[in-house]
């Protein structure tokens, strides 16, 4: 399975900025998609950006232009830097990612699911 750990988060005032970080491992051969939801409480998951693998990042309107996915392939690594913050990007913010993993002669491709961290936007 694909095991994926997130760093980052916390307490931050409006305006201010944050990062977070997640690795992925697992015997990964080549990344599809990684990328970051959120959920706000009381709301569904919604998608905050996702780099494909053919490189173009898809953002929500809400955070385009303040929030920036990158992605290290060499590393399996996904980043988002969050700037501008404010009140409402408030939630638990999950890494997703989508690999292509090497079962000895065999390929798999996976979907995996960070434990979530939490962001909270203070006014």
């Amino acid at each position: 399975q694909v095991h994926l750990v997130e760093s980052g988060g916390g307490l931050v005032q409006a305006g201010g900025s944050l990062r977070l970080s997640c690795r992925a491992s697992g015997s990964i051969v080549s990344i599809n998609a990684m990328g970051w939801y959120r959920q706000a409480p009381g709301k569904q998951r919604e998608l905050v950006g996702l780099r494909t693998g053919d490189g173009f990042t898809n953002y929500a309107d809400s955070v385009r232009g303040r929030f920036t996915v990158s992605v290290d392939n060499a590393q399996n690594t996904v980043d988002l830097q969050m700037t501008t913050l404010k009140p409402e990007d408030t939630g638990v913010y999950y890494c997703y990612v989508d690999v292509e993993r090497r079962h000895g002669e065999f390929y798999t491709e996976d979907e995996s699911w960070g434990q979530g961290t939490q962001v909270t936007v203070s006014s």
